[in-house]
């Protein structure tokens, strides 16, 4: 069976370690599972798990002695991603290429020119998320490829709001209007409440 998910070998014998502590009757694998969306990203959930508690429509692959589960319902949704611990870090990091649909559920159609397009997506599928924290994002111009973005509210100086513009906002734009090849962050975060932007000192 071709693998849902690619292991590395640094990721592998670490997890391998792990089992190997546990006390358990039967052989176990590692479990991993789409557990919902998070903005633009899945949330993920990764566990231990008897073998043979897999359902016949399930993926299981051997990475060379380590069993790897995913579940039917995640297989879509993971395949292709890499799970890796990178060299010095704290913690094991799945690569997705996957998104979910930010107008999954929605009674969406984006028809128009492009600044209206952007504006309709901005207002039902991506400031609904950054809301939540305070924040909202906001068409400033358009000047093809580029769209020029302005991140307000908690957004305007947070530490993780240039990670959501890159990560978050421009990859859905991307994806959901092909004229758009660049997006511009044209926020003055120096001025927020928490700015990560320093003037500089004179």
């Amino acid at each position: 069976m071709k693998p849902v998910v690619l292991v590395t070998d640094l990721a592998r014998a670490k997890i391998l370690d792990l089992l190997n502590e546990e006390e358990a009757a039967t052989p176990q694998g590692l479990r991993i599972e789409v557990t919902g969306e998070s903005g633009p990203e899945y949330r993920y959930e990764l566990s231990f798990d008897a073998l043979d508690s897999a359902e016949a429509d399930d993926s299981i692959v051997d990475w060379l002695g380590l069993g790897v589960i995913v579940p039917a319902s995640s297989i879509d949704k993971l395949q292709g991603a890499t799970l890796d611990l990178p060299a010095g870090g704290s913690g094991m990091v799945l690569r997705n290429p996957n998104r979910p649909n930010p107008l999954a559920g929605l009674d969406v159609e984006l028809t128009g020119e492009v600044p209206e397009r952007i504006n309709l997506l901005l207002e039902k599928a991506i400031n609904p998320s950054l809301a939540q924290h305070g924040g909202y994002a906001e068409l400033r111009a358009w000047e093809e490829p580029k769209a020029y973005i302005l991140m307000g509210g908690g957004c305007q100086g947070c530490a993780v709001s240039a990670m959501t513009l890159r990560s978050g906002i421009e990859r859905t734009l991307k994806d959901q209007i092909p004229e758009i090849l660049e997006v511009v962050d044209v926020t003055d975060h120096a001025s927020g409440t928490n700015p990560y932007y320093e003037p500089a000192k004179k």
